[in-house]
């Protein structure tokens, strides 16, 4: 049976092209752990090892900042698949010794095996892989690393402060998708929607525009490749203003906070709030002006941020 020539000429258009399998990587072995992590296709390089997502970076940093290093860096995993559909994953060596609260009798359990020698912890899981990695926990410490217990209470406040305000700020500071794109992307689970974190929050939107997705709003980078919020909500300009008006307080507070000292709240060694607050100010210098140019003018902001920049990078390498 022939194909008729118009049908035939539009086939022509859409090539059908076949490749030979890819090698079976699952039989190498894993030589180090190795984290998966998103990077933006706007900030990918040859030679990038930090994510320029928040959440995934937060962790790079934590990683390098408790002082391990020799990681391997993953950027071609997507999140749909990570565990829960969330990066970053950590993929590590299976040790049957080693006791922790996800195993039973000292076998894996189903919570990420990827095979009898390899198992992959999701985020939360990270702590306590690294405090059995160094046979030491921040718990053990009478603060948690920091020098007293004033410090570690304030450091939660630091913490409100950056998921608040600061991440406010950089929501609304990013570009917006387009339509298309908007309706293109894959679903996801959402990050932390702008609803949650601005007090009091947006009304959403009403009549034909509460149908449309609301694609000014995605969660881009520096917060993921498809975390998508998906409720429409309306941003008044009396709202965008006053977002930007606490942005700029708090990273005013964060510089007189810093001052010039070596770590946050001066502690003598890093802790997971220098890890959290250089994740923030890496991804802020990495993006648009209107939120980046408040931290380029506090010098001790941005040299602190490159001296950690530099510690960070050193602990990762690309697979």
């Amino acid at each position: 049976m022939q194909v008729p020539g118009p049908l035939k000429s539009l086939f022509s258009h859409f090539p059908l092209y076949t490749h030979p399998p890819l090698d079976d990587k699952g039989n190498k072995v894993l030589e180090r752990p190795t984290i998966w992590v998103h990077l933006s296709k706007h900030h990918a390089s040859a030679d990038a090892v930090l994510s320029s997502d928040v959440e995934c970076l937060k962790w790079q940093a934590y990683l390098a900042l408790r002082g391990l290093s020799n990681i391997r860096v993953r950027f071609d995993v997507d999140a749909q698949g990570a565990i829960d559909g969330r990066l970053p994953n950590l993929h590590v060596p299976f040790d049957a010794s080693a006791s922790y609260s996800w195993t039973v009798d000292n076998k894996k359990s189903s919570t990420g095996p990827i095979d009898d020698s390899t198992e992959l912890l999701s985020a939360p899981r990270i702590v306590e892989w690294v405090d059995v990695k160094l046979a030491h926990s921040s718990l053990d410490d009478a603060w948690e690393g920091y020098k007293d217990e004033a410090a570690k209470d304030e450091s939660r406040a630091w913490v409100s402060l950056l998921e608040g305000n600061v991440h406010a700020a950089l929501i609304l500071s990013q570009p917006s998708r387009s339509f298309l794109e908007s309706l293109l992307a894959p679903p996801s689970p959402p990050s932390a929607s702008l609803e949650s974190i601005i007090v009091p929050p947006p009304p959403p939107s009403t009549g034909f525009l509460s149908l449309l997705p609301s694609y000014s709003l995605t969660l881009f980078s520096p917060f993921g490749s498809t975390s998508n919020n998906t409720n429409s909500v309306r941003i008044s300009s009396a709202i965008r203003e006053a977002v930007f008006e606490k942005y700029a307080d708090a990273i005013k507070a964060l510089s007189e906070r810093l001052g010039t000292d070596k770590w946050f709240l001066g502690s003598d060694y890093p802790t997971p709030l220098d890890a959290l607050i250089f994740a923030y100010l890496h991804c802020i210098l990495q993006s648009s002006e209107t939120v980046r140019t408040e931290v380029t003018r506090r010098v001790n902001l941005v040299a602190w941020e490159l001296r950690v920049a530099g510690t960070v990078k050193a602990a990762f390498s690309r697979v």
